[in-house]
C-alpha cells in the first residue's frame, strides 16, 4: 500500500487486520501483511491498483454514472456463476 501520513496508514493497517482475521467479511482468516510503499517508490503495481481502484470505487459510489474506465475493467473480473459481486468484487464498509 501507499503511504499516505501516520494517522491514515494506521487507520489503514489497522481496518486491514480486521479483514484479514476474519472480521469484516468471512470467518476466516487471511495470512496477508500489510507493507507500505513509499510515494517515491512509484511502483508499477500500486500505479495500476490507482489506475483502476478510482473508477471501480466510482462505479460503487454512483452506479448510475457512465464509466468507460469500469466498462473495460469489468470483463476483467473474476466471475463465478457469472457473478462478480463477492468474487472479483467485495466492497467492504
Amino acid at each position: 500500500m501507499e503511504c499516505r501520513g501516520k494517522n491514515e496508514d494506521d487507520e489503514l493497517e489497522l481496518e486491514f487486520r480486521r479483514i484479514c482475521d476474519g472480521a469484516r467479511f468471512t470467518s476466516s482468516k487471511v495470512k496477508l501483511e500489510v507493507v507500505f510503499a513509499d510515494k517515491k517508490s512509484n511502483a508499477a503495481g500500486l500505479q495500476l491498483a490507482d489506475l483502476m481502484a478510482r473508477p471501480i470505487g466510482m462505479s460503487v459510489l454512483k452506479p448510475d454514472q457512465p464509466n468507460r474506465a469500469v466498462d473495460i475493467i469489468r470483463p476483467k473480473l473474476m466471475r463465478v456463476n457469472g457473478r462478480i459481486t463477492g468474487w472479483g468484487l467485495k466492497c467492504f464498509p
